[in-house]
């Protein structure tokens, strides 16, 4: 993906769990997907970068009922997952996720309290790709916690600096004030 999107003018950010394991620098897990993040604004250029691709948007979002994401067409919310592979033939392998902004800020899609400078929002790995920071990567992931994001969490945590903490315990505040990793955060901030 970072071959694909190297020529991209706008930024674009690995997630999910690749996004965690960038900000570790090491691998934690197999993977089914790769998980990339841009900003709905840049759609229509992600999806230049993306020409050639077999794309299906998840409509509506959650279901798994998948429909073709039409050329220049341009998605609103609710929609933002985009479903990728190279042909029709082959498995999918990249979800690429549409995100919020207004102006400089990353606006979360579930909850546009919860904001973030765009300059903040990533991170770049030692081998040049762009990563979600982890404590939004955490924020995604604390909606269903599931036993990889428990193991997500706990392999990050003791890498969050006080800011990063701080931000994460002040966005589940705001998100999931009974989420149980409210407890650890709290202890530190």
């Amino acid at each position: 993906m970072a071959e694909v999107l190297k020529t991209a003018d706008f930024p674009w950010w690995i997630a999910g769990g690749y996004a965690i394991e960038l900000a570790i620098g090491h691998e934690l897990r197999p993977h089914g997907d790769l998980d990339v993040l841009v900003l709905r604004r840049d759609q229509a250029r992600a999806q230049d970068c993306l020409a050639g691709w077999d794309l299906h948007v998840a409509d509506p979002p959650g279901t798994g009922q998948l429909r073709a994401w039409g050329v220049g067409e341009v998605l609103q919310q609710p929609l933002h997952d985009i479903w990728c592979r190279r042909t029709p033939e082959t498995p999918w392998s990249v979800q690429l996720m549409l995100d919020e902004a207004e102006g400089e800020d990353w606006v979360s899609r579930r909850d546009p309290r919860v904001r973030l400078p765009i300059a903040h929002l990533g991170r770049v790995a030692v081998n040049g790709i762009p990563y979600l920071t982890p404590e939004v990567q955490l924020f995604y992931k604390a909606k269903q916690t599931r036993e990889k994001d428990e193991v997500d969490f706990e392999a990050v945590y003791p890498l969050l600096d006080r800011d990063q903490r701080a931000w994460l315990l002040a966005a589940l505040n705001t998100t999931a004030p009974e989420h149980p990793w409210r407890r650890r955060l709290q202890s530190v901030s």
